[in-house]
């Protein structure tokens, strides 16, 4: 996956755009001026299969769309998020995904990252989530199994 921003993104979408990178263990781009087309491209080049594109509103982080590399859009989640300036510490080779929000099941997939219900460390956490009118809420473990200050809440998604 190639996760990258909207153009002229703010400094806090560069930064929740390198911390979703840290955690999952992908490629992040600095978008500049590159058109779409030249995204899909870049990600065939490099043998990825989902692009990544955050926007923002009022300069926050306020939609990830994500897309193949054909440019079928795949899925949306429209958000709100905790971002970090320390360091997450996860092991991406051992990145697991527990997911207790029923119906998002397939978020795995376009994650690209292994289900399992009792992940002991390095793991994202989804679950049910009612604040600020959200539907869950995805957090992040690190390999000391600490929650880290990375969080994104899904306010509500479409999947295509």
């Amino acid at each position: 996956m190639i996760i990258t921003s909207s153009r002229k993104p703010s400094q806090k979408t560069r930064t929740f755009c390198k911390n979703l990178s840290h955690a999952l263990g992908h490629n992040y781009i600095n978008r500049g001026k590159m058109s779409f087309r030249e995204l899909r491209l870049k990600g065939l080049e490099e043998n990825e299969l989902t692009l990544a594109i955050i926007y923002e509103m009022k300069g926050n982080p306020s939609r990830i769309s994500f897309f193949s590399v054909k440019g079928k859009i795949k899925l949306e989640l429209n958000i709100s998020v905790s971002i970090t300036k320390n360091r997450l510490n996860i092991k991406t080779k051992e990145l697991k995904i527990k997911i207790d929000k029923k119906g998002l099941e397939f978020i795995s997939d376009i994650l690209d990252v292994e289900n399992d219900q009792n992940p002991h460390n390095n793991y994202i956490h989804i679950t049910d989530y009612t604040k600020n009118n959200s539907m869950a809420l995805i957090e992040f473990y690190n390999n000391t199994r600490n929650k880290t200050d990375l969080k994104i809440a899904i306010k509500s998604l479409k999947k295509y």
